[in-house]
């Protein structure tokens, strides 16, 4: 990319966050609390990185210019460049600039980075990928809650899954039960680090359009079998039943529902 036109033109398809100051007078820019400018500027270079308009091994313009070219203060780019650095997608040298680091040594796991990576997913690659991660934490989570579940803790299940029942024909509502059900499972296993791993996922995906996909006919019916027998596992102490219908429960409803893509994968180096 050449950093003489404006960093993230991207051909007239996207605008930049430098044109707040073309087409607003400085007065309003200044009511712009600075930590959602430096929030917008952010999601910008995080989507350039992604998108590839910026490729790994590349060097990021001087702050001067990218002050210049966003329409934004030095120290918002200074904030930007360390929170990009906190994320693995640069690395800043004294002296040599900030480079661009490869996909390897991104922080895939921060909200920022996913939510891009998933909006760019074409190939569904990211998602295939989301959905055997998921599907692997939180199995285990399902069989640790069967392993120390209790009357309330089976109670809680219930509960949720009767609310499932009731909304059904609401699918807002019924979404917004199906994913408190996988929470109380997390919150019966007792492991807060899966748990936090998984609740990242599942928020991201919950998010996402493409991971919605397309319903089958009578998929929430299916959920609530699907859900059904996560519950009977966990109620009876069965840990590998629960660990079994967990998984097969989240990677079944993401074949079901997965859209057709028709490009072939590519692989960032």
């Amino acid at each position: 990319m050449r950093f003489s036109e404006p960093f993230l033109d991207d051909g007239g398809r996207r605008p930049k966050v430098a044109t707040m100051s073309e087409v607003s007078p400085a007065r309003e820019i200044a009511r712009v609390p600075i930590d959602r400018i430096g929030a917008a500027v952010l999601a910008e270079l995080v989507e350039a990185i992604v998108s590839g308009r910026v490729v790994p091994g590349e060097v990021l313009p001087p702050e001067a210019v990218l002050s210049s070219q966003f329409g934004v203060s030095r120290t918002v780019i200074r904030e930007s460049m360390k929170r990009l650095q906190e994320k693995g997608m640069v690395t800043v040298a004294q002296g040599r600039g900030t480079h661009v680091n490869p996909m390897t040594s991104w922080n895939l796991l921060d909200p920022m980075v996913l939510r891009s990576l998933i909006g760019h997913d074409d190939t569904l690659g990211i998602l295939d990928d989301l959905s055997v991660v998921r599907s692997a934490v939180e199995s285990v989570m399902a069989a640790a809650a069967a392993r120390s579940v209790t009357d309330e803790g089976a109670g809680r299940l219930r509960e949720s899954l009767d609310r499932q029942r009731e909304v059904i024909a609401d699918s807002e509502a019924f979404r917004q039960a199906d994913v408190r059900f996988h929470q109380v499972v997390m919150e019966l296993s007792g492991n807060l680090l899966a748990q936090n791993i998984a609740l990242v996922l599942l928020e991201r995906a919950v998010h996402s359009t493409r991971y919605q996909g397309v319903d089958p006919a009578h998929a929430f019916e299916t959920t609530l079998d699907e859900h059904t027998q996560i519950l009977d596992a966990i109620a009876a102490g069965d840990a590998e039943r629960a660990r079994l219908a967990m998984e097969g429960h989240i990677l079944g409803s993401w074949s079901r529902r997965r859209l057709p893509t028709h490009k072939e994968p590519t692989h960032k180096e």
